[in-house]
């Protein structure tokens, strides 16, 4: 229990102070009585908890079954025998891989359409970082010029190279980045954006005048609306694959008075749907913590989360964006959304929390109450004064991660289904999107889809987890792949392609989002750029990027491909598959050679020390981690399993041992300590002939103890010793 938690007696519940002044303010506000509240927590937490415990039970008795099926039979396991063994056990559910398995078709109604029908970047935020998260929610709007100027996008080397002042050439090329796009999404009928004169608007549409004449666009639909005089307006509003674009006119400003048609900007419908986290992306031990993400969670959902900001030697309130009107083609007025539609991410099945203590003094599952407490906080936009500001059909939408397979996913149903009865919601109000990011979940996807289908928006792929949850469940197999190699990897292939194929099969497509992992290299726009389309042409609507420019960047490709148009050539879903989705990604024997490994290793440990040292010390659950080159990562605790595990099998199997992990630390803090050297907050890893301090401990910790950490997870390790660093720090 951490130190300081003063607890309340509420019903036969003992809850943290902070939860109980959250509750009751947001009950106080909803009309609801604290007393009923209570006892309907109560009820919750003693039915469905001794439930949630049984699951994991579950989890650990399959494991140890596949462990020893693994150490009976090392090696790469025999397709046949290894099937075998799963069905026996119940990993696999009885329809799972049949040649005549018939997936369930989802019924999930009221999803809003950035969900159902609109493909788009979605942005991941840690929610106990309001400025992040208000940055976030706001990004559904983004400037092209700013994104396209300040980043690699563009070429950064000779005349393009970024300057002091503004550079004129960057700024041109910018500019003729922004009518090519022009040109592709909106062409006139003759010519090019680029010759532009005026934008006007007249009773038949959007008149453009050029040098040489008046042109029409060739699809006069895609002009939509504008705002400002039809005859010098501010701003003309384009459509495209669904997005919309504005072209921004300012024949005063900076950019427009230099601009022959005043166009100011080119600003991009981006972040369609953003998550906010309360999981991987944050370091959130204790009720003070939880308390706060729950706090910033309601204030984006009655509109009153603010932050004070200071940029360029000013100070300002930062808040969520208006909607945006325009006159819409009819002469009518047209409002668009200013903010991304939000999601927010629970914690999963595992972890329990000292918030609230049950009647036996146990500490209760943080999953339960995370979903009692962000339902709570989300009245005021489902049912109270600011109805609708997130939600127009009267939905909330809770990212659920690391559930193992249908019985689990089922479970989260009916824990949101009982939350609806506590709140007095209407059923399925609450909608569930799965992260597919466990073995588990993959082999057995159809069937967790099908133990949510009234209630699933949303089903998602990510290489960190999904990899360190390979490496677990076949630890005993033999020594893995580099962390690299791991990805190009045929059971990865079939992940990615099946978990696409299983959400069509399942009736996803125009009911809910098929989504792609994150880019995690937010300074490499250009690679991004290049690469990141990928996710769209696999026909997924949506793909995780890690800041509000890298959402505008990304938007671009949805431009390039529309994903609703790829999915009808995409190849069936083939049961079949399954047989390449169960082959672990081992090493063959002379693949790890001592160069090889000596790499990984420190590869591995300079990652996980940068990592830990952020959310040991100060609290940091995401933020860009230098890697051994110097190359910042987007990092967060997925990145910490996939490394801590890959170590912990290589241990296990003698590729490396124990005094070269150690050794490996050693050598690395000093250089983790330098890369953080600017840091004023930062306390130093490396240490003398004293004790190594709580956040080297941590990292030693997971690496030694990986094999027997329940999947593979961090967070029982971090969670303790974050909670020790908060007691240290208050003294």
């Amino acid at each position: 229990m951490t130190p300081t938690t003063t607890h309340l007696d509420r019903a036969d519940l003992k809850v943290a102070r902070e939860i109980v002044e959250f509750a009751e303010t947001s009950l106080a506000d909803a009309g609801i009585d604290a007393d009923v509240f209570w006892a309907g927590v109560s009820g919750i937490v003693h039915d469905l908890g001794p439930r949630n415990a049984a699951l994991l039970e579950t989890r650990a008795a399959l494991q140890a079954r596949i462990d020893a099926f693994h150490r009976e039979t090392p090696g790469m396991p025999d397709p046949t025998k290894y099937r075998t063994l799963l069905e026996q056990i119940g990993y696999l559910d009885a329809s799972t891989g049949s040649a005549t398995q018939k997936v369930t078709k989802i019924t999930t109604e009221n999803v809003d359409s950035e969900i159902a029908t609109i493909a788009g970047p979605q942005l991941v935020v840690p929610l106990l970082n309001a400025r992040f998260a208000l940055n976030a929610a706001n990004a559904r709007w983004g400037s092209l010029y700013d994104a396209l100027y300040g980043t690699d996008a563009i070429d950064q080397a000779g005349a393009l190279a970024p300057s002091r002042g503004y550079n004129a050439a960057r700024g041109a090329e910018v500019i003729a980045r922004g009518r090519a796009l022009l040109d592709q999404v909106a062409p006139l009928e003759e010519g090019s954006h680029a010759d532009v004169a005026v934008y006007r608007v007249d009773d038949e549409g959007l008149v453009v005048e050029t040098a040489t004449g008046i042109r029409r666009l060739a699809d006069p639909a895609a002009f939509v609306g504008h705002a400002g005089e039809a005859t010098a307006p501010t701003a003309i509003l384009l459509a495209h694959n669904g997005l919309h674009l504005e072209i921004a006119i300012d024949r005063a400003g900076s950019i427009g008075q230099t601009d022959a048609a005043g166009v100011q900007d080119i600003v991009l419908e981006s972040a369609i749907t953003t998550i906010v986290d309360l999981e991987d992306s944050v370091a959130a031990v204790d009720a003070e913590d939880k308390t706060l993400g729950y706090a910033n969670w309601r204030g984006l959902m009655d509109g009153t989360l603010t932050e004070e900001v200071s940029k360029g030697g000013r100070t300002f309130t930062r808040r969520l964006a208006a909607d945006r009107v325009y006159t819409g083609r009819d002469g009518e007025e047209l409002v668009l959304p200013g903010r991304s539609v939000l999601f927010i991410r629970n914690v999963g099945h595992l972890m329990r929390t000292d918030a609230v203590l049950d009647r036996d003094g146990d500490e209760v599952f943080e999953g339960i109450l995370d979903a009692i407490m962000t339902a709570l906080g989300a009245l005021p936009e489902l049912v109270g004064a600011n109805r609708g500001a997130n939600s127009r059909t009267g939905s909330m939408y809770i990212v659920k991660p690391k559930m193992h397979g249908p019985d689990e996913a089922a479970f989260a149903a009916e824990l949101f289904g009982r939350v609806e009865q506590l709140l007095g919601l209407p059923a399925r109000t609450i909608k569930v999107g799965i992260m597919d990011e466990e073995r588990r979940t993959s082999a057995n996807l159809a069937a967790s889809i099908a133990a949510t289908s009234d209630r699933v928006v949303f089903i998602n792929t990510g290489f960190l987890d999904r990899t360190g949850d390979e490496i677990h469940t076949s630890l005993h197999a033999g020594p893995f792949l580099p962390k690299g190699r791991i990805k190009a990897q045929p059971f990865m292939q079939a992940y990615e392609d099946r978990n696409v194929q299983i959400g069509l099969a399942a009736g996803l497509d125009g009911r809910a989002q098929i989504g792609k992992g994150m880019w995690a290299m937010p300074d490499l726009m250009h690679d991004m750029l290049e690469q990141k389309i990928g996710h769209v042409r696999s026909g997924a609507s949506t793909a995780w990027v890690p800041s509000p420019t890298a959402a505008t960047l990304h938007a671009l490709h949805y431009h390039q491909v529309d994903p609703f148009a790829v999915r009808p050539s995409l190849p069936a879903y083939d049961p079949a598959s399954l047989d390449v989705l169960l082959q672990p990604p081992l090493a063959a024997p002379g693949e790890l050679t001592d160069e090889v490994v000596a790499t990984e290793l420190d590869n591995n440990v300079q990652s996980i020390l940068g990592y830990v040292v952020r959310w040991i010390d100060q609290g940091v659950g995401c933020s860009k981690v230098p890697d051994i080159h110097g190359i910042a990562l987007m990092e967060d605790r997925a990145t910490l399993r996939i490394s801590s595990q890959l170590l912990a099998n290589w241990l296990l199997h003698g590729v490396i041992t124990g005094h070269q992990v150690d050794d490996a630390l050693r050598r690395l803090a000093p250089v983790v300590d330098a890369q953080n050297a600017a840091d004023a907050a930062y306390e130093p890893l490396a240490f003398g002939d004293g004790e190594p301090g709580i956040a080297y401990t941590a990292a030693r910790r997971l690496i030694m103890e990986g094999a027997t950490q329940p999947s593979g997870y961090t967070e029982p390790i971090l969670h303790a010793l974050r909670r020790a660093k908060k007691a240290r720090q208050r003294g």
